[in-house]
């Protein structure tokens, strides 16, 4: 059974969500040759004020 697991930032539409958990499903079938009731695909959304990068808050770097 193939777990995905994903971290994205916060603030995208339940509609985008549904999106990339189909589109991972999908892949992942067809790639791996796996039935889609098989596949998991769990989705970590991170605050901005939790994601770095160069040393800076993701959200700082948006100000």
């Amino acid at each position: 059974m193939p777990i995905i697991n994903v971290q994205i930032l916060e603030g995208r539409s339940p509609e985008k969500v549904h999106a990339l958990i189909e589109n991972i499903t999908n892949t992942v079938s067809e790639t791996l040759d796996a039935p889609r009731e098989n596949i998991r695909v769990i989705i970590s959304e991170i605050p901005k004020t939790h994601w770095g990068k160069g040393g800076v808050t993701i959200s700082d770097l948006e100000k």
